[in-house]
């Protein structure tokens, strides 16, 4: 039987809490992050904090989607979906890559698969609004593609979940392996470089 969602009740110090559950649990994981320590990061009392999130997982959950979320945005403010698609492409397999890559994208990546099984919605959320939304985005702008005739696409959710995976290729295995000294910028860009050549040769326009 599944539990009916609980509301997350918002205000004045909704983001306090938030903030201070980003900065414990980033540094502890979710696991070992404490109620306590939460509520001194956050300078809030746990009365407080209960009031905003009765239950932990409810927080992190909470915290990880607005993370995602706030990165997500900022990164497709900073792509010119006006330049050529390799251009294009270029920008968002960088920030893809530069997300993969970064300390809160490893530390939630890692969080979110080992409580996959105790903890199945975490996983799930995790999945749409971290590697579902990215592609979703991606799709999104190829179609675009299609239709000015710069990209020949059947499957556009297809093709945005492989270009989304060719610029993984090898980079995410290091990070999941903590061999830190294969993702350097030069192994970002020859994956990179890779992908984009593969995903252009493949879906390249005729014009």
């Amino acid at each position: 039987m599944t539990a009916k969602p609980q509301l997350i009740v918002r205000g004045r110090k909704f983001a306090q809490v938030l903030e201070g559950a980003r900065t414990v649990f980033l540094r502890d994981g979710f696991e070992r992050a404490s109620v306590d320590d939460i509520a001194r990061e956050a300078g809030v009392s746990k009365a407080t904090l209960y009031a905003y999130f009765p239950d932990k997982r409810i927080l992190f959950m909470e915290f990880a989607l607005t993370e995602c979320r706030r990165q997500a945005e900022e990164a497709i403010a900073q792509i010119d979906f006006s330049a050529p698609v390799p251009q294009v492409l270029r920008q968002t397999g960088a920030r893809i890559i530069g997300f993969m890559q970064s300390d809160f994208g490893q530390r939630i990546l890692r969080i979110a698969i080992a409580e996959s099984e105790r903890f199945p919605a975490l996983a799930d959320e995790f999945y749409r609004s971290g590697p579902l939304m990215a592609q979703q985005r991606i799709g999104a702008y190829l179609r675009s593609a299609v239709e000015s005739g710069a990209l020949v696409i059947e499957d556009i959710p297809l093709a945005a979940a492989q270009f989304a995976q060719l610029c993984k290729v090898e980079l995410q295995d290091c990070v999941l392996f903590n061999q830190a000294r294969h993702t350097s910028s030069d192994a970002a860009n020859r994956v990179l470089d890779a992908a984009i050549e593969m995903f252009m040769a493949r879906y390249g326009g005729k014009n």
